[in-house]
């Protein structure tokens, strides 16, 4: 049993109940990386992903080595917003990531597919399996990071991902809502029993700021995230606008090309606390 089981909604009387419970693997012999980090949110719609595309492209412009595992197998959307498509090809016993313009590698279901239309209907066990491979079988090569586009949520497939991938620190995503601190803390209480590090809180979609308006306009209403942060005694990241260019260059499959100091200033503070 690993000693990630201690604590885990499987264990009973520190014993494992679950055959999803998995020691950490390795390694594998195709790929040297140095650092993964989970990009993690309490349910879904805060813009994980976006976040995840966007803060693995202020590295990759920093010149650091980067790949993104899209762990969200059911719903995944990292492609889309590099303008990759698949298939993705194999060499030897590994699969190949999909290397996007600006350099950042992507392994993800929808590379995989014929159809990247097409559901994927699989139970929890079986997508876990799927993520496991693409950490264990793709041929990621030398990486300064990994990040892990995490499924939303803290099921059965995040609980996978957190046992059998070595994850150096969590980042958790939300969004401006009153619920924030339960959603949150339910995110936050999972890693803390799973034994990886929070290593700071960010809020997507905080306001927008119309043209000739002096001040930002809350349309969620004004965010309390940072307090949040604060009382949970976690690092507060940032807040991220909603802003029009970002969506059409999403649409569009060029979101690396988004121009966005905040992120920048994240990448920084993500490097720092990893040192």
């Amino acid at each position: 049993m690993s000693d990630k089981c201690n604590g885990c909604s499987y264990s009973v009387e520190g014993k494992c109940t679950s055959n999803s419970c998995i020691v950490p693997e390795k390694e594998n012999k195709f790929s040297s990386i140095k650092n993964v980090i989970g990009i993690m949110s309490g349910k879904g719609g805060v813009g994980k992903s976006s976040v995840t595309s966007m803060l693995a492209s202020a590295l990759a412009k920093k010149g650091y080595l980067v790949g993104i595992l899209d762990g969200d197998i059911t719903g995944p959307s990292i492609p889309k917003l590099f303008g990759l498509k698949g298939p993705a090809r194999q060499l030897d016993q590994s699969i190949v990531p999909i290397i996007a313009e600006n350099g950042v590698k992507v392994m993800s279901m929808n590379l995989l597919l014929p159809n990247e239309t097409e559901p994927v209907i699989w139970r929890g066990p079986v997508v876990g399996g799927v993520v496991k491979q693409f950490w264990t079988d793709v041929a990621w090569g030398e990486l300064d990071y990994l990040l892990i586009d995490f499924p939303p949520g803290t099921g059965d497939v995040a609980l996978t991902v957190m046992q059998s991938i070595p994850i150096e620190g969590i980042v958790m995503v939300t969004s401006p809502q009153s619920l924030v601190s339960m959603i949150v803390t339910k995110g936050i209480n999972m890693a803390e029993k799973m034994n990886i590090p929070v290593i700071g809180l960010i809020e997507n979609m905080s306001y927008v700021q119309p043209p000739s308006y002096p001040e930002p306009y809350y349309l969620f209403g004004e965010g309390k995230t940072e307090e949040v942060a604060n009382e949970l005694g976690i690092d507060f990241l940032g807040n991220i606008a909603i802003e029009k260019e970002f969506v059409e260059l999403s649409d569009r499959g060029r979101v690396f090309e988004y121009k966005s100091t905040i992120f920048d200033e994240i990448a920084d503070k993500l490097v720092k606390k990893l040192k």
